[in-house]
């Protein structure tokens, strides 16, 4: 049942009109955008300003993964602008100074010193940037089943269509097989996967090649989990042709697969890890790149070629603090495991309960589901990077009955805060039984 709550301040249809007039809306034709009004958010709901609760079970952008409000990071940050708001980069400040030294205790292996952005793509950027001062090298290696974020360089990188009106991109990026070929054709072996994967890098010359970045659990491309194996492998392959691995973490890490970062499931060490999103549950913009000791060492007689006005940023260091905190304190990597578990359960019972479900993937608290048309030939319910009216019905089903969370051509995802409880993951998945059976409708074969 939606919940009311009086939410002073502008209207709903006030906050559309100004910011459909003044500003510009990501990823949208602009007369085309819908935006849903947001004013207030507390735990895993948020509230419009005519007090319309909706279970948030998306994390946002897969990315509050503490849940909204929390009053330890809001008092982190009063207490840092209070002191400290900002501080240039070439500076030395205590909250860079200690998330530096905690962020060298939980990630992979001897991954001991960060470079501080203000995101995501900014991790990605300055990824490829250190991998190719490092290794005097050029090529870059990604996946087309990938997002790695929307500047210049990240974009170059991602495969997915979005890079598409973006080309042509940055030199020097090419691109191999994810193992997974879509919900007709399914998964390669470990073996064939790896396969593809060297025989592109000796199509390329292994000499060429700084880097192979990856999500090691694929997000918006359809949280792909890679079987088991496959991390290990590409691994060993890097590490045979002096290739430096990058784990794109920015959506996988801080708890949202039940460990600090999806690598640890495969107990894969890579040569660099991006990072931001989980990092302040985006409180506040933050993004890092993380990378290992020998790596770091090279930057101490050689000149980093990079820079940014907010980098290291005080109060984004501070909100991170506190967010880690948090994960700690409230034990939320070990909740995620273990409502992931309960995730990974009603997952199945939907795709045993609706004809319309062709797959369902999840690890921890990151999941999602694909609808299929045909059960023969496993049609999807929507073109590859299209829609239909199924799944814009679907998706107008769920905000209607007060659940949001991302429909992208025949998938939904099922990401919420990594506090969320047995009873609110329940309210949520009930929500998308009722919403499914209209699907059903659609489904021959």
């Amino acid at each position: 049942m939606t919940t009311h709550v009086t939410v002073p301040g502008m209207t709903g249809e006030e906050m559309i009109a100004l910011v459909k007039k003044h500003t510009l809306f990501e990823w949208s034709a602009q007369s085309k955008v819908d935006p849903l009004p947001v004013a207030k958010a507390k735990g895993v709901y948020f509230w419009t300003p005519e007090g319309k609760r909706f279970l948030d079970f998306n994390s946002q952008l897969m990315s509050v993964n503490i849940g909204h409000g929390d009053p330890r990071v809001i008092e982190a940050i009063h207490q840092q602008a209070s002191t400290l708001a900002y501080a240039n980069p070439f500076m030395a400040t205590e909250p860079r100074a200690r998330l530096g030294a905690k962020l060298a205790e939980i990630t992979p292996g001897d991954i001991d010193t960060f470079f501080f952005t203000n995101g995501g793509a900014e991790s990605n950027e300055n990824a490829i940037k250190i991998a190719r001062l490092f290794t005097g090298r050029h090529k870059i290696l990604a996946r087309y089943r990938s997002y790695h974020g929307a500047t210049a360089g990240s974009m170059s990188l991602t495969g997915d269509p979005r890079r598409w009106a973006n080309e042509p991109g940055i030199p020097g990026v090419i691109r191999v097989f994810d193992p997974y070929h879509g919900i007709e054709r399914g998964w390669d072996t470990v073996e064939q996967a790896l396969r593809n994967v060297e025989e592109v890098i000796q199509l390329e010359g292994p000499q060429n090649i700084a880097a192979f970045i990856l999500e090691p659990v694929t997000g918006t491309n359809g949280v792909l989990v890679p079987p088991d194996g496959y991390l290990q492998g590409v691994r060993e392959i890097c590490t045979r042709h002096g290739i430096l691995l990058i784990a794109d973490e920015v959506m996988s890490g801080f708890g949202r697969t039940g460990e600090w970062f999806a690598v640890d499931h495969w107990k894969v060490v890579p040569d660099l890890i991006t990072m931001a999103k989980g990092l302040t549950s985006s409180y506040l913009p933050l993004g890092a790149v993380g990378m290992r000791h020998h790596i770091a060492k090279y930057f101490q007689d050689q000149v980093f070629y990079g820079g940014l006005t907010y980098n290291s940023h005080p109060m984004g260091c501070a909100a991170a603090l506190a967010t880690i905190r948090v994960y700690e304190e409230d034990h939320l990597i070990e909740n995620a495991r273990r409502m992931g578990q309960s995730l990974k359960q009603l997952l199945s019972e939907l795709a045993s309960r609706h004809p319309s479900v062709g797959a369902v993937r999840s690890i921890g608290l990151f999941g999602l589901v694909e609808l299929i048309r045909n059960r023969k030939t496993r049609e999807p319910m929507a073109p590859f990077n299209g829609g239909s009216e199924e799944m814009a019905a679907l998706r107008a089903f769920f905000l209607e009955h007060g659940l949001y969370t991302f429909v992208r051509w025949n998938t939904f995802f099922t990401n919420p805060p990594l506090c969320i409880s047995e009873k609110e993951l329940r309210e949520g998945f009930a929500i998308i039984d009722r919403g499914l059976e209209a699907a059903d409708k659609a489904v021959v074969g």
